[in-house]
């Protein structure tokens, strides 16, 4: 099997998971898939590839910016050149390879090898993590022989003649994600059973702007709720500081860190409410666990997809969101403590939340690979 996609986590993450899925799932049976990662050899995906022990081929490939400045032009200019000997890197190395299958998450640097899966009859099997089609997988969708998607709703976004070849298998997501424990959480963060918790998030990097809403609000919040806040680094010295301005009696309700670590499924577990970015492995993780979640989008992303997921949910009542003039740090004070003064608010949100979640994805995902080299064996 070839493995095509990265430049960004939302792409590596549910390639790299669906890869150990796979691993997991044929040792079962007594064997083991042969797995080559393609990519690009200063993206994200080289770096995991080689921590994973997986082998790793780099090609050279471009990316088209859709809203350019004259900057951008030139680069897009320079990447025209470069796509076609990314196209031609890529046919050699899926005809030296021999795949059965080729499976593609997304991101410029799928395109090359999904054009060449094409051109050489191989199948492939391509993954998209958003509600709206990224720009690679608009052009893959048309030569892919499944379609995986994470969203029934994203069927509408398909090129019609590929909707027939669409199966919604959800965002693969870590299986350890769903086996958290809450009691292991409040010991290591040494937190009060009897208080409800409210996790911020901004991701692995923080969200200034979350942490900021949050700064403002913290006083007032940490009279009903203890809060543990994973800020990121940048932000960390200034949280701190807030922390340490804290009334006495509150102080204990406050746990700040840049970065929570593999305690993450232990948080979620003991976290009441959660607040955070609504990327797309964040969502798929939320909603499988069926967590109560204000989302505050980062705006503006490519195609605006975290607030369209964000919106999607909220629509459904299955999240709160706070986009543009709304992420106030008044609204957000105002969410929250409807949320924490409503456990039964809280509990609607959290069962329509998980209605939208799909635990078992990435075994979907690894069942329609193993299928597809399956036909093509056959």
């Amino acid at each position: 099997m070839i493995v095509t996609g990265g430049g960004t986590g939302g792409h590596t993450y549910p390639a790299l998971t669906t890869i150990r899925t796979l691993r997991d799932r044929l040792a079962a049976a007594g064997t083991a898939p042969d797995v080559r990662w393609v990519g690009v050899a200063h993206g994200l995906e080289a770096s995991i590839a080689r921590q994973e022990g997986i082998p790793f081929t780099a090609i050279t490939t471009g990316k088209l910016r859709r809203s350019p400045n004259l900057h951008e032009w030139r680069r897009n200019v320079a990447d025209a050149f470069r796509v076609p000997l990314g196209i031609f890197q890529a046919i050699m190395i899926v005809v030296r390879t021999r795949p059965e299958v080729v499976f593609s998450t997304g991101g410029y640097v799928s395109v090359p090898i999904g054009i060449a899966a094409w051109m050489t009859r191989r199948p492939l099997v391509m993954h998209e993590q958003i509600l709206t089609l990224g720009l690679a997988n608009r052009i893959l969708a048309r030569l892919a022989d499944r379609v995986l998607l994470s969203h029934e709703s994203s069927i509408d976004h398909l090129p019609a003649r590929a909707r027939a070849r669409a199966v919604v298998t959800g965002n693969p997501i870590r299986p350890e994600i769903l086996t958290g424990n809450r009691d292991r959480a409040l010991a290591a963060y040494h937190l009060d059973p009897r208080l409800p918790l409210v996790y911020v998030t901004g991701g692995a990097q923080g969200a200034v702007q979350v942490n900021n809403l949050i700064a403002d609000i913290l006083p007032g919040l940490l009279q009903k709720c203890q809060v543990l806040h994973q800020c990121g680094d940048y932000s960390l010295d200034r949280m701190r500081q807030v922390a340490a301005a804290l009334p006495e009696h509150l102080l204990s309700r406050y746990r700040v860190v840049d970065y929570v670590h593999g305690e993450l499924p232990d948080v979620l577990s003991a976290a009441d409410i959660v607040v955070a970015r609504s990327g797309a492995g964040t969502v798929a993780e939320l909603t499988a666990l069926g967590k109560a979640c204000v989302f505050i989008p980062l705006i503006p992303t490519g195609g605006d997809e975290q607030r369209r997921t964000a919106r999607h949910l909220a629509d459904a009542g299955a999240s709160r969101m706070l986009a543009g003039p709304d992420a106030s740090a008044n609204r957000l004070y105002e969410e929250i403590m409807v949320l924490l003064d409503h456990p039964e608010r809280r509990q609607e949100l959290a069962n329509a939340a998980r209605q939208h979640g799909r635990p078992h994805a990435a075994t979907a995902v690894a069942s329609a690979i193993i299928d597809a080299a399956a036909r093509y064996r056959s």
